[in-house]
């Protein structure tokens, strides 16, 4: 990894962490519900999506300060989901980031609780921001709700959950993960560049990447699920085929799902370009969502 690009995602990594740790410990929540949600929160994680949301408000000469707490919401969002996720009731998984899953480590309605309480917080969380318009917090709540919710990730969880088993064709896959991971992803870069300042122009070019990042993220992970480190992947390859999951590989075998990526990759390039944030760490952070290792 390029040395300018590894301190860029430390960097934003601890700023992302910091955030978390103090928002959520400074609150007065009930401390056994508290111990459950910093777990998960602790856990680490590579904090992609919020860092794609800095780096877009970056791109268009947005502040760090102004769009931190919406990448925090985002982040929180994103670890309730792997807390469900995670459940019996889902995909009933020991292990998350190399840890004890929630469950495991407390109980299941803590779980639960933990989850439904980080979803909530997040919506807290962007209200309470300080560098932002009563606008700009109205528009960010409704699209994170749109994207996280019974129109985005939910739905795209459900789909995946009915598709076990089963054999499904292409388009029907990238519907899943369009809903399931495309919609966070979508909306770090965009918010990121609503709150940067991205005309409307801008926006309207930013559209295309926006939608093909949680296809290539997704790709990735398929992939990765087969051939990845189970060390650096904190959690035990293979799970896909064991849940009897679709998978860009079970369809398009490995080799047909890396040329999809790549095709995909340089179409999201493109469009940066278009939005004139081509030489930026946003354009850098697209070949780091399509080749990492964990």
């Amino acid at each position: 990894m390029d040395q300018s690009l590894s301190l860029y995602l430390e960097k934003h990594q601890a700023l992302i962490n910091d955030y978390l740790e103090d928002y959520i410990t400074n609150k007065p929540i009930l401390p056994s519900l508290k111990t459950s949600m910093l777990y998960s929160i602790r856990a680490g994680g590579k904090r992609l999506r919020p860092i794609l949301m800095m780096a877009s408000c970056e791109a268009f000469g947005g502040k760090k300060k102004d769009v931190l707490p919406v990448a925090a919401a985002l982040e929180m969002i994103h670890t309730y989901s792997l807390i469900h996720d995670d459940l019996p009731a889902m995909d009933d998984d020991d292990l998350r980031r190399g840890q004890p899953t929630n469950h495991k480590k407390f109980d299941e309605a803590t779980a639960i609780l933990a989850g439904d309480a980080l979803l909530t917080l997040s919506f807290q969380a962007i209200m309470e921001a300080e560098g932002l318009s009563d606008k700009q917090k109205v528009h960010l709540v409704k699209k994170l709700s749109i994207a996280s919710g019974a129109l985005g990730m939910v739905a795209g969880q459900l789909m995946d959950m009915e598709s076990e088993g089963k054999e499904i064709p292409l388009e029907s896959l990238e519907k899943i993960h369009h809903l399931k991971t495309g919609r966070l992803i979508s909306f770090a870069l965009m918010s990121g560049a609503y709150i940067g300042g991205a005309n409307e122009r801008q926006h309207q070019s930013l559209v295309e990447t926006a939608d093909l990042l949680g296809i290539i993220f997704q790709i990735q992970d398929d992939i990765l699920d087969v051939s990845g480190n189970a060390a650096k992947l904190g959690k035990p390859v293979g799970s896909d085929t064991i849940n009897n999951k679709s998978t860009y590989p079970g369809i398009l075998g490995i080799e047909g799902s890396l040329k999809t990526k790549n095709i995909y990759v340089n179409r999201a390039k493109n469009s940066l370009r278009k939005a004139e944030v081509g030489n930026t760490m946003l354009f850098t952070l697209i070949d780091h969502l399509s080749d990492r290792d964990h």
